[in-house]
């Protein structure tokens, strides 16, 4: 049984209904839903009722009016999906980017957010302002846990540019994972134990991401010796689905080799 968070106005008018797919969270405990608390479920009904978030996100340059690629746009929208925060999604075709962009923001790049009046990019400095100002529920990582898995990413992209197999770029990501599946099995299923936090709705979409383009390009997959990286990539159930539906491989390489 699946939990669709919202769907906002911008996402229905202008990102088509797969935008709304992004972040449907699933909660379960023993097959039924977990109960909110009543304070809690108050707090999300009033979030629920005010003024909706600006967001602008990358629009996806094969299939025009949806959501494109990009692990930092689903991260930011994960994280205010999973603080149960209305928005309104505006998609920006970034190779036609609008003079309204560069009026926001100079660098003309995004994801950006508009929050209390002032619009702020980088998707590290949106996830924590968001944690601080809607410190419910809470989603901070414990900073002894917060650099978990954060060497992954960047060993993906070495490897997916690499064209000599014996560089070594397969065996640095392998062992990445390697410690990320030893740690998953001591202390998961997720980072910070039994309970979803910033750095898995940062690593996720990541690791989506790697997986889509590694198996287009190289033909390659997490070993299924490393069982617990494997399960945590499909912790759908408990946590956030971090898909994005329909995405491009061709897409997501420019984009992680553009980061």
């Amino acid at each position: 049984m699946a939990v669709l968070l919202r769907s906002t106005s911008a996402a229905a008018s202008t990102a088509g209904p797969s935008s709304a797919l992004l972040a449907t969270t699933f909660r379960r405990s023993r097959g039924c839903l977990l109960p909110r608390a009543a304070p809690q479920r108050r707090l999300y009904v009033a979030r629920a009722s005010a003024q909706p978030l600006e967001v602008c996100a990358k629009e996806s340059i094969t299939i025009p009016g949806r959501l494109g690629d990009c692990p930092f746009t689903q991260r930011v929208l994960l994280t205010i999906e999973e603080k149960h925060l209305p928005y309104d999604l505006k998609l920006v075709d970034l190779a036609n980017k609008p003079d309204w962009l560069f009026e926001i923001n100079p660098e003309g790049k995004v994801p950006i957010v508009k929050l209390e009046e002032k619009w702020i990019g980088d998707s590290d400095v949106i996830t924590q302002a968001l944690e601080e100002k809607y410190p419910e529920p809470p989603l901070a990582t414990p900073p002894e846990k917060a650099s978990v898995g954060s060497k992954i990413f960047s060993t993906f992209i070495g490897f997916l540019k690499s064209k000599d197999p014996s560089d070594g770029t397969e065996e640095a990501l392998l062992n990445e994972l390697t410690s990320f599946d030893s740690y998953l099995k001591d202390n998961g299923p997720f980072i910070n134990g039994g309970i979803i936090s910033a750095a898995d709705l940062s690593l996720g979409p990541k690791l989506y991401h790697m997986e889509i383009t590694l198996g287009h390009y190289k033909n390659w997959s997490v070993p299924d010796s490393l069982s617990y990286v494997k399960t945590y990539m499909k912790e759908r159930e408990r946590g956030v689905d971090w898909r994005m539906e329909g995405l491009d491989a061709k897409v997501c390489r420019m984009a992680v080799i553009c980061t």
